[in-house]
């Protein structure tokens, strides 16, 4: 993406494009205002321009969100804040159900932006977008069920009880690989809990944000809502530094790098804030000698090769069993090199392009960096001499004491390694910083059982004869050690949306104290 200070009629010839045609269903031209404040589109700040991956070429411009528009807007959030929060939790899910439904007329659009503004194949873009559907309707059955306990007390004549209220305003900072939906993991459930939601999007994904938001909007508007409730902008960093030191926001939500997230942890923190984190991953496949080798290969060649490598969850390591290694790895070289390259919206593609021209860069520092420490490229290694930012998928035998193997290289490079036996497996498993996802294919009970217990995975995603990536909504999402520790989506990760308070009721006309103590 880059900066203007005028508009230039190629991006209005690339707009016109016939396959570009479909973004007017969206609401989008070939200028977007890039701030949502008080139920107004708005933006003073810079001028940017959005580029297709596939071929490096520009969609559209959006004028980016300025910290007085940031101010603006806040302001008009925290007010409509304590309109929203008083609205009984079903109303507020009768909303998101409304939500759902808009963003189901607008599926195929919607997914086809998302393919084309971030890079993923369509059907992952698709996906992504039904991802946040699911979340609605997760979240209109919890709009119901935000229940608090009733504790018995130790005194006569008292009852002890939690309420849950909301937080008021939840930040969510999110990043280009999912440009939505993870918009949806947290607003979804901010939304029913009675917070108000502002987003920050990723600075290259500008008009899936755009295009969310006007879907959000529209809802909130049929239902005579203030449209402060949901607040979005198009930005860089010091909108991202905004939210993070921001007393108004309780709670900040952030997607990216484990590095920046320590930054946003720390800001958060020293005005005693709360963060959730979800941050890099380092994700392994453990393959053992009873293994389903097919249903392994399937699973390994989606997540190593499935959004490029540009998932958190992506399998970045591959651990076979020494009695396997080369079955595993020759039946895996041969489904790679039938993977085809391509622009994410054509049929039959597998692997669309990197999101940006530093991320090629990267792959390319990354390969020589590889190489210098011992790495033996298997399959891959190159870029690809296509208009866009494409590379070809990566194989690399190394060893697991490698530095370069404790890092994230957001590609789609998959290190090859062999074990002996399940303690070293696990070991090397856990021996990364990052603690996101892992998975292991057997079919024994003991194993299985000793993968997911105390001594197994040391990552907040364990699973079984099933890829890393592809999480479904009704867990917990999230990770531990370097990613960061949030959790996110389904299960009770409601409760870090809302504001926990421990009540004892006295219906009695005596004074007993807890403990027994008797104070005068």
């Amino acid at each position: 993406m880059s900066e203007l200070s005028i508009t230039s009629p190629t991006y209005e010839m690339s707009f016109g494009r016939r396959d570009y045609e479909f973004l007017k269903e969206l609401g989008l031209g070939h200028r977007n205002l890039g701030c949502y404040a008080n139920g107004v589109w708005q933006g003073s700040g810079p001028v940017v321009v959005t580029s297709n991956p596939a071929d490096n070429q520009p969609i559209a411009e959006v004028i980016e969100a300025s910290m007085a528009d940031y101010d603006q807007a806040m302001q008009a959030c925290a007010h409509a804040t304590k309109i929203w929060m008083q609205i009984p939790a079903p109303k507020r899910g009768e909303v998101v159900r409304q939500i759902g439904d808009a963003l189901r007329t607008k599926l195929q659009y919607l997914g086809r932006l998302v393919s084309l503004e971030m890079g993923k194949i369509l059907a992952e873009g698709i996906g992504e977008v039904q991802e946040i559907i699911d979340m609605c309707d997760f979240a209109v059955g919890l709009s119901r069920q935000l229940n608090g306990s009733v504790i018995p007390s130790e005194r006569p004549n008292h009852t002890m009880l939690e309420m849950w209220n909301p937080l008021g305003i939840v930040g969510v900072i999110t990043a280009f690989n999912f440009p939505c939906a993870v918009l949806g993991w947290n607003a979804c459930i901010a939304l029913v809990c009675g917070n108000s939601v502002v987003w920050k999007g990723a600075p290259t994904t500008p008009l899936v944000t755009i295009a969310l938001t006007k879907i959000i909007a529209g809802v909130l508007e049929k239902n005579n809502l203030p449209c402060a409730i949901f607040t979005a902008f198009c930005g860089g960093a010091q909108i991202g530094e905004a939210i993070a030191k921001d007393t108004r926001i309780p709670l900040v939500s952030f997607t990216g790098s484990s590095k920046v997230g320590l930054i946003i942890q720390k800001t958060v923190n020293e005005r005693y804030g709360k963060c959730l984190l979800e941050l890099s991953g380092n994700n392994a496949i453990i393959v053992m000698d009873d293994a389903d080798i097919e249903l392994a290969v399937r699973a390994v060649l989606f997540a190593a090769v499935g959004t490029a490598g540009q998932r958190c969850t992506t399998c970045r390591r591959l651990l076979l069993h020494e009695s396997i290694y080369q079955k595993v790895l020759s039946r895996l070289i041969d489904v790679y090199k039938q993977v085809k390259v391509g622009n994410p919206l054509e049929n039959g593609i597998l692997c669309g392009p990197l999101h940006t021209s530093a991320s090629l860069e990267n792959f390319v520092k990354g390969i020589e960096k590889i190489k210098s420490q011992g790495g033996k490229i298997v399959t891959g290694g190159n870029t690809i001499e296509l208009d866009g930012n494409f590379v070809q998928p990566t194989i690399v035998e190394i060893s697991p004491s490698a530095d370069v193997v404790k890092e994230e290289l957001f590609a789609p490079v998959l290190y090859v390694m062999k074990f002996q036996n399940l303690k070293e497996a696990i070991e090397i498993n856990n021996s990364v910083p990052q603690g996101l996802s892992s998975s292991i294919f057997t079919r024994r009970p003991e194993i299985i059982f000793k993968w997911i217990g105390p001594h197994g995975s040391d990552c907040g995603i364990v699973n079984v004869n099933i890829p890393t990536n592809g999480a479904e909504i009704g867990g917990a999402f999230g990770g531990e050690k370097a990613t960061g520790g949030g959790r996110e989506a389904g299960s009770d990760s409601w409760k870090q949306y809302m504001r926990r308070s421990t009540c004892t009721i006295n219906y009695g006309s005596e004074l007993p104290l807890a403990q027994g103590i008797n104070f005068g």
